[in-house]
């Protein structure tokens, strides 16, 4: 699995360069615009094709984007999915009762570890220093003795991907390897094809 997070601020190219990286073989597109509104999230959607909606996550605005677009699910941040507190299994199963996936976002191995709510599978950062982000240092984490669908994040790209996976990560997460690329198709390809190769 290769998950890729959109940039936080959307630039001209972006959308027709997000329906490339589809044709590509994408799977897994998360909506992340943080300083985005409601409407701008609803005029980004109506601006990706249709048929693509299925493969998106929202990490913003949950029950009113799954309502009104055919989405894949829904992204818990971990300052949303602590601020849940006893009801996050609730939270988690008004999506997944109706068809939504549910992921999350960690950055420490011992909380992810301990998490009793099954989500489709979560994020784990930084493993190696991040490339959108200079201050984030990667911290290498193996996690090859946790049972869970985990998905490494932090300074993913082609080279870093098969030492990802022998640390026991079932995916990776890109957002600077494929978006700051010269050539972002490019760079997705050649991460697909180093994640398929090395799970050989």
């Amino acid at each position: 699995m290769i998950i890729l997070i959109s940039p936080e601020e959307t630039s001209e190219n972006e959308i027709a360069t997000l329906h490339q990286l589809f044709e590509a073989g994408l799977s897994h597109f998360h909506l992340r615009k943080p300083n985005a509104s409601r409407d701008d999230h609803i005029a980004y959607l109506n601006m990706v094709d249709a048929t693509y909606h299925n493969r998106i996550m929202t990490h913003n605005f949950h029950k009113e984007l799954c309502s009104q677009f055919n989405i894949m699910g829904v992204h818990l941040e971990e300052a949303m999915w602590r601020a849940q507190g006893n009801q996050l299994e609730q939270y988690v199963q008004s999506f997944t009762t109706i068809g939504n996936s549910v992921s999350s976002s960690y950055h420490e191995p011992e909380d992810l570890a301990s998490q009793a709510v099954r989500f489709e599978y979560t994020l784990l950062s930084p493993v190696f220093s991040a490339i959108s982000k200079s201050d984030m240092k990667g911290r290498g984490f193996d996690v090859r003795h946790i049972n869970k669908d985990i998905v490494g994040m932090g300074g993913i790209n082609a080279t870093t991907t098969p030492e990802a996976l022998k640390l026991g990560f079932k995916g990776v997460g890109a957002l600077g390897g494929v978006w700051n690329a010269d050539n972002p198709v490019a760079a997705f390809i050649e991460m697909k094809n180093a994640f398929a190769k090395a799970n050989t």
